[in-house]
């Protein structure tokens, strides 16, 4: 599906950029950009934020990075999150209206370090992240519901492929995980290949997430995106991978 390109997106994007990391940002240090030291866990792909958002106010003690590809698609993440823990909203007028009612168009409103919540986007592509990405510091990774390449010649592209495991395994902390889910019948069986092929422990695994056979804590825990509740209301099933690296 084509995304309609937002009206004055970099203008919206340079209101909220307090909550966007640069590649500058990145660091080792990664955890001081947060007003409280927290194991630290990304996700590849936000879209438009359901799952973040969800994710982040459930699980409130640990910190995000969340990447997203195409701006304007990570712009209607950033503001979802930024309207859900109480920083404001879109002003029908133009620009972004702050709490107090002050207007940011088109400027850099410095939301206090304690106000900003434990999520920072990354607008940008995922192999660029996980080159700069500091090592060993993430409890956890989510990929969902990412582009299946369904043609071979496409493969590397995969986030699946052992290329990026490779990477993740990189990234991971000890005792870390990787949480992928898919509507993608092929992305799937790729997926469990790949993992098995390069090392990785299968933790759990299930062709249909939503099934009453799988596990209840799993499926309470589960935050649903924008994509996932759409393929569940046409009847696809929700097909979804947790795995541990290999042990070096």
């Amino acid at each position: 599906m084509r995304n309609r390109k937002k009206k004055n997106g970099g203008n919206r994007l340079e209101n909220l950029s307090a909550l966007i990391l640069n590649d500058s940002d990145i660091s080792p240090e990664t955890g001081s950009l947060f007003d409280k030291d927290r194991p630290l866990r990304l996700e590849i792909g936000c879209g438009k934020g359901d799952f973040i958002s969800g994710v982040s106010l459930r699980e409130p003690d640990y910190n995000y990075i969340a990447v997203e590809r195409i701006s304007d698609v990570a712009l209607a993440a950033v503001e979802k999150y930024a309207e859900g823990r109480g920083l404001g909203t879109l002003d029908h007028h133009g620009g972004w209206r702050g709490p107090d009612g002050t207007v940011y168009k088109g400027e850099r409103w410095e939301i206090p370090a304690d106000q900003r919540g434990n999520v920072r986007f990354y607008i940008g592509d995922a192999a660029r992240f996980l080159e700069i990405a500091p090592k060993g510091r993430f409890d956890r990774i989510y990929a969902n519901f990412s582009d299946p390449w369904p043609k071979s010649r496409h493969e590397i592209r995969r986030l699946t492929h052992p290329g990026f495991l490779k990477k993740y395994s990189e990234l991971l902390a000890p005792g870390g995980e990787l949480r992928i889910k898919t509507d993608n019948d092929g992305l799937f069986e790729y997926t469990l290949e790949s993992l098995t092929s390069s090392g990785w422990s299968v933790l759990f695994s299930t062709r249909d997430l939503h099934s009453d056979d799988t596990d209840r804590s799993i499926r309470e825990s589960n935050v649903v995106t924008e994509y996932e509740k759409r393929f569940t209301e046409q009847g696809v099933n929700i097909k979804a991978v947790f795995a541990a690296p290999p042990v070096v």
